[in-house]
């Protein structure tokens, strides 16, 4: 009887010991990103993410805009903080203001549609009056007439309503992606939206020869 009851306490240790090794080792769920989520750089500034996809090296990698911060800055999923960092900043260009960020592979699910948005290409910019329509982690989905280039700055501009978070969101036509979100103009939702021509940002990372050269949306 003694045996029988020092068999079962050994079999019932066993399975617990089981049970809380699988359970140390248990990794959360990748993080669903793509063009129009959010994301917590240096675990401060919120903005938000233009499209993800891979590049011709074979890394999964994002773009969102170059203000958000700084090459090694750390990237976390606003939704999803228990994930960690899931990518850095591995290229920043002040001049356009878009960043690349690197994502690691085993932390994130990358998705071509986020609310509203899907996004099956990069093309040339939108031109009035076409409407063009943005996702970000603010304001969510926003659509407006596009005004073009006004200045003749490679920016577009657009009567979708932005506010602070939503800088790198996507604009798109369609599903096509024309341009990020950087600024707005005077006064938010009512002041233009001014974001980069994403013709110019591809074209740019494209010359580097560097991450994010050879990309194409998920």
């Amino acid at each position: 009887m003694l045996r029988r009851f020092a068999a079962v306490v050994a079999a019932s240790a066993a399975i617990v010991s089981g049970l809380l090794t699988g359970t140390a080792h248990a990794q959360p769920a990748p993080a669903v990103l793509g063009g129009g989520s959010g994301i917590v750089v240096d675990d401060e500034l919120v903005c938000s993410i233009t499209t993800i996809g891979n590049d011709s090296a074979g890394r999964l990698v994002g773009l969102t805009a170059g203000h958000c911060g700084d090459v090694g800055s750390t990237v976390a999923p606003e939704y999803k903080m228990d994930s960690g960092v899931v990518g850095r900043f591995v290229a920043v260009d002040n001049t356009l203001d878009y960043a690349v960020i690197e994502f690691d592979r085993a932390k994130v699910a990358p998705v071509n549609r986020v609310g509203n948005v899907t996004i099956t290409q990069v093309g040339d910019p939108a031109q009035f009056p076409q409407i063009g329509c943005k996702e970000g982690r603010t304001t969510g989905n926003t659509c407006g007439v596009v005004w073009g280039d006004v200045l003749q700055t490679q920016e577009t501009w657009t009567q979708a309503c932005v506010i602070e978070g939503d800088s790198g969101a996507p604009l798109v036509v369609g599903t096509t992606l024309v341009a990020m979100v950087n600024a707005y103009l005077l006064v938010p939702c009512i002041g233009p939206e001014v974001g980069t021509n994403m013709n110019l940002v591809m074209d740019a990372i494209d010359a580097s020869g560097g991450p994010g050269s050879g990309f194409r949306p998920i």
